[in-house]
């Protein structure tokens, strides 16, 4: 298998507007985490080159190294493809689902269908990138020409290089470097039609593919989102039109409509950041007073995604191995499962804590500034291993994303790039009475809140806080 840095990177340099083959059979657009029409750099290739398209969908579980999805991310997932097929076949195609390894599944459809071109765009995760370029290598090997684009991301993380010709693992001088370079590019339009293929082809039925939960636990998701390409297009206008002027004051505020909540549309790629950034610098201009800077802070935000992407392709085991190797030597105690249940369940008798937890679970999201609380309450408080709780954010997450989940806890813990220093211990106490002073973040979330209903605290802050620090200790300086 490849390093991180020399790790299969193929058609760098294709755009949509490269022809893609000469050959007449149908072209395949294999989608993947980006479910949507408009900006969809491989479907807009596909169109252009005037080939009957067959667009398909492949739950992949089973190909080396892919992590298998959370319950949430599953659900999300039932629901976007239902909106995907609608869409497409409004516009004269069809969406074939199909199940099992990528590779044998992709040969199988070449075959049945004689087609020309099999395009997609990229992903970034090492096992997802390896499989990629085997299944290229394959197809172009048999005749049939295959091509990758960039539909993902603003900035491909192998273009942004320190002087030195190295990843980066600091935020600031990455996104400088970002910012330094040519700007992102505009966004593709929306498909007016897709030529279908004229054939006979069989596709699963989604409902077999039981990704919603039974027994169904999924009301409070349901009414929380609505997935779907068109949802997170209505949620970013509403956004940039209500919040963008006060998001740099707010954001931090749970209890504040001041944030986007596009986080689960750009993971499964229902809008692309390249369509937020073109609107938002859109929006920008509009704005006057101190509100521009929002819109900047917003830009930022969007970069920090880019930055976890970074991280994630130069370090393919963020999920699972500290990025700073002196934290192996981090003295965990043994796991206490009825205190981590406890965090689960939103039962640690800090109410910010149990508010977010309790959140999460129903809605499968949690505001930003939440999230960072908990964790550090976890990871800091309770003594747990960071990778317990990107675990149980993985499985209740919508918007669990391969880079961002993990990156947030390894910074949290201060193992991970750009990492809050060890000493930073988020007081949720602290916390509460500064971005929710009037509790009403608490109180929406955590019903018995004030009541004798309402659990002891489960730790001692100061206590914990001395332990924290004491273990601490022992990675900056460990023993000889």
């Amino acid at each position: 298998m490849s390093s991180p840095s020399s790790a299969p990177i193929a058609d760098a340099g294709t755009t949509p507007h490269d022809s893609v083959t000469e050959q007449h059979g149908p072209v395949i657009v294999w989608f993947r985490d980006d479910l949507r029409l408009a900006d969809h750099p491989a479907l807009h290739a596909a169109l252009s080159n005037g080939h009957p398209i067959v667009a398909v969908y492949l739950l992949d579980e089973q190909s080396a190294g892919v992590r298998p999805l959370g319950g949430a991310a599953r659900w999300w997932l039932h629901q976007s493809l239902r909106s995907l097929t609608a869409e497409i076949e409004s516009l004269g195609g069809r969406l074939i689902l199909r199940r099992g390894a990528a590779a044998p599944i992709l040969a199988s459809l070449v075959t049945e269908l004689d087609a020309s071109a099999v395009l997609w765009n990229r992903r970034y995760g090492l096992a997802e990138r390896t499989l990629d370029a085997a299944i290229k290598n394959d197809l172009r090997g048999n005749g049939v020409a295959a091509h990758s684009f960039d539909g993902s991301l603003l900035f491909e993380p192998w273009t942004i290089q320190t002087g030195q010709g190295g990843s980066y693992s600091v935020f600031t001088p990455f996104w400088r470097a970002c910012t330094a370079g040519p700007p992102p590019r505009s966004p593709y339009p929306a498909p007016t039609a897709i030529p279908g293929w004229v054939g006979d082809i069989a596709s699963d039925d989604l409902d077999d593919w039981a990704l919603e939960p039974s027994p169904d636990w999924a009301g409070g998701l349901r009414a929380a989102w609505q997935p779907g390409e068109a949802s997170a297009h209505a949620l970013l206008g509403t956004f940039l039109t209500e919040s963008l002027p006060r998001y740099a004051t707010e954001r931090d505020e749970p209890a504040q409509n001041a944030t986007s909540r596009l986080s689960p549309h750009l993971r499964w790629g229902e809008i692309s950041p390249h369509q937020v950034w073109a609107a938002t610098q859109v929006a920008q201009r509009g704005l006057t007073g101190d509100a521009p800077a929002s819109a900047a802070r917003f830009l930022t935000e969007l970069g920090w995604r880019e930055f976890a992407y970074h991280v994630l392709f130069h370090s393919p085991d963020l999920a699972t191995t500290n990025l700073r190797a002196a934290f192996d030597a981090f003295p965990w105690p043994p796991l206490d499962r009825a205190a981590l249940t406890a965090w689960q369940q939103g039962r640690t008798g800090f109410a910010l804590v149990d508010a977010g937890m309790r959140e999460l679970w129903r809605t499968g999201s949690m505001h930003n500034r939440v999230r960072m609380v908990t964790a550090s309450f976890l990871i800091k408080n309770m003594l747990v291993d960071w990778r317990e709780g990107e675990r149980w954010f993985w499985d209740t997450l919508v918007d669990a994303d391969p880079a961002s989940n993990p990156f947030g806890w390894q910074w949290v813990a201060g193992s991970g790039a750009d990492a809050a220093p060890y000493f930073r211990i988020f007081n949720p106490t602290l916390q509460a009475a500064k971005f929710d002073p009037h509790e009403q973040y608490i109180r929406d979330n955590v019903a018995e809140y004030g009541t004798d209903a309402y659990p002891a605290p489960l730790v001692d802050l100061g206590e914990t806080r001395r332990a924290a620090l004491a273990a601490y200790a022992r990675v900056k300086n460990p023993p000889a």
